[in-house]
């Protein structure tokens, strides 16, 4: 299985009418399947008077995934299987669907229930933000106000996240950044400060979700 792969960034919901039927699609990261289970309650609990929770989910990314749906009593192959399929066709890994449905008096049919879960679950993934699971350090450094804007600068040619700044004496900069990225910024750092400052690694993280395109060259 690859070490990165695009997942869900984030919970995110949406809702579609057919038919006066509301069909409300969740999506969220979801990493085992006990987080899917659990994703699953919530949104349950969030809508406790909906006909209807179907999910789906796929856990794993590529030929090592394991994947589940359910009808949850709509007619067999109506609604849980049009998710899943959605959701496989996504190039998602670690990704959880529910299509939550409040019965609007009309029935649909098999083919209309199909179509409906099946566009519920491509709305919601229309609007998902994407995000990778990547490893990241977070380091500090010191430096002279005089090298703050140029600094900063050079955090943002590499993409680093600042999570802190602490104007004292210097200037003490806490950021976070892609393991890759990171001998990149520092060799550029020691040449802008004549080898004066260097970043100190305060932690290591293996697995960090981080926006899809906050940190491409």
């Amino acid at each position: 299985m690859p070490t990165r792969y695009p997942i869900p960034e984030k919970f995110t919901e949406t809702e579609i009418v057919v038919i006066n039927s509301r069909f409300i699609a969740s999506a969220a990261p979801v990493f085992s399947n006990e987080e899917a289970r659990e994703f699953i309650n919530s949104i349950k609990a969030k809508y406790p008077d909906a006909t209807h929770h179907v999910p789906a989910y796929i856990i794993g990314y590529g030929n090592s995934v394991s994947a589940y749906c359910s009808d949850d009593g709509e007619p067999s192959g109506s609604s849980g299987r049009p998710v899943l399929a959605v959701l496989q066709g996504s190039g998602l890994g670690d990704a959880a669907i529910v299509v939550t449905r409040y019965f609007g008096g009309t029935k649909l049919g098999i083919g209309g229930l199909v179509h409906a879960y099946g566009d519920a679950a491509k709305a919601v993934l229309e609007i998902l933000p994407r995000a990778e699971k990547v490893p990241t350090y977070v380091v500090m450094l010191a430096i002279e106000y005089s090298l703050f804007e140029r600094v900063r600068l050079l955090l943002q040619k590499w993409h680093a996240i600042t999570m802190d700044e602490d104007f004292g004496a210097d200037v003490t900069i806490t950021a976070r950044f892609i393991e890759e990225a990171l001998p990149k910024f520092q060799t550029e750092l020691s040449e802008l400060t004549r080898g004066q400052v260097q970043a100190e690694v305060i932690e290591y993280e293996p697995e960090t979700i981080m926006p899809i395109g906050s940190f491409n060259e």
